[in-house]
């Protein structure tokens, strides 16, 4: 019998459609392509510092046409994990807009008044009175959530620390793990599968990064895309005891379709 369903996309987005403040070239066709073939697509993001529509209009301001309903962070999964376990609830939140929008959202109060979370995010002002809450917090008894547990991002002049750093130094502090709820987490997935209305064997991962995305797309019986342009060097790959589906040098590459193939040059 012959595959006629187009496959859907879940696509991580910094490394695979944009690389800082620039598009990946290629990328804005690929979207197109997307569309015109009828698939249905989600943009995937572990950076919960921002809310959808803050990154729908980044992304226009580079040339991306992606609405904030087809975007999808870990903030709006973590979200939604707090309101599936204990509807409203009270947590004490670090970080950003992005965060207390999509936690406001699921109906939660946010307070530092023996909240039954605690929810680490990131924020570009981490600060050690709000740490030190944290720690305390969690110490009398607070549950600990963290949004991704991504140790380090890009920032001006390099490196700076992330959610997963802070997560690391809290849990060191109190003795308690947090359950990271984004990439590689397969919950986040199933989540971004649900938000979607699409079924994990008819879907594609595509993503930069061999121990976020791969991994979460081969745990979530996901076929998996490896784009080149953005962490991962295809000799890396090797080292991994687990292969995507297929390896492309960019989004510019995938032709949508029924049978995911490689773009032919014009």
């Amino acid at each position: 019998m012959t595959e006629t369903k187009v496959k859907n996309y879940i696509c991580d987005m910094d490394g695979v459609l944009i690389r800082g403040n620039e598009i990946v070239p290629g990328a804005d066709a690929f979207i197109e392509r997307l569309r015109k073939a009828g698939a249905k697509f989600l943009v995937l993001t572990n950076n919960p510092i921002h809310t959808p529509r803050d990154l729908s209009h980044r992304l226009a301001s580079l040339g991306l046409d992606i609405g904030e309903e087809k975007i999808f962070t870990s903030s709006i999964a973590t979200a939604r994990f707090l309101r599936k376990q204990r509807p409203n609830g009270t947590a004490f939140v670090i970080g950003e807009s992005g965060l207390t929008t999509a936690i406001h959202e699921a109906g939660y109060i946010i307070t530092d008044t023996d909240p039954e979370y605690v929810v680490l995010g990131e924020t570009d002002t981490y600060s050690l009175d709000m740490i030190t809450k944290a720690v305390r917090l969690i110490s009398k008894g607070a549950r600990f959530i963290a949004t991704n547990p991504d140790p380090s991002g890009p920032g001006v002049g390099g490196l700076v620390p992330a959610c997963g750093a802070v997560a690391a130094m809290i849990e060191k502090a109190t003795g308690v793990s947090p359950l990271f709820i984004g990439k590689p987490n397969p919950l986040m997935m199933r989540t971004a599968l649900n938000y979607l209305g699409a079924h994990s064997e008819n879907t594609i991962m595509v993503g930069d990064r061999m121990d976020t995305d791969i991994i979460a797309g081969v745990q979530s019986g996901m076929e998996t895309i490896l784009v080149l342009s953005g962490v991962t060097k295809r000799e890396e790959v090797a080292r991994f005891p687990y292969v995507p589906t297929h390896i492309y040098k960019s989004v510019a590459e995938i032709e949508p379709g029924p049978k995911t193939t490689r773009k032919k040059a014009a």
